[in-house]
């Protein structure tokens, strides 16, 4: 019996970041929720694209490098259809790919404002 393979949020949170810095994602913001009682998970990572197809772009770049360096998939995704909003849940860790217009109006980091927040600089 092969014996399942535990992947660390960090290291999953890592990876799902490089993704979105391939395919040249804005504003990038990592929020460590492991400190917040009652956080439905360890990490949600903010992102937007500056267009509908950039955003399924940086969305399909996440599940492709999460597959090969880590052989995960997304145990839910919510939002392909219209590319405006695209919910990749890894369980542990969430990442959410915002059209920039929509992203102001959800506004989530002031949501849980009380989350470690970094930013990750854009990559020119």
């Amino acid at each position: 019996m092969q014996k399942e393979k535990k992947i660390s949020s960090e290291l999953l949170c890592d990876t799902i970041v490089e993704g979105m810095q391939e395919n040249k994602a804005k504003n990038i913001t990592v929020m460590d929720l492991r400190k917040i009682p009652g956080a439905i998970c360890d990490f949600f990572i903010i992102c937007s694209g500056e267009s509908s197809t950039q955003v399924d772009g940086i969305s399909n770049a996440i599940q492709r490098l999460t597959r090969k360096e880590l052989q995960e998939k997304p145990w839910h995704v919510e939002g392909k259809n219209g590319s405006e909003w695209i919910l990749l849940d890894y369980v542990n860790v969430v990442a959410h790919v915002f059209y920039k217009e929509l992203r102001g109006f959800y506004d989530l980091e002031d949501l849980w404002a009380d989350a470690k927040i970094t930013q990750i600089p854009d990559l020119h």
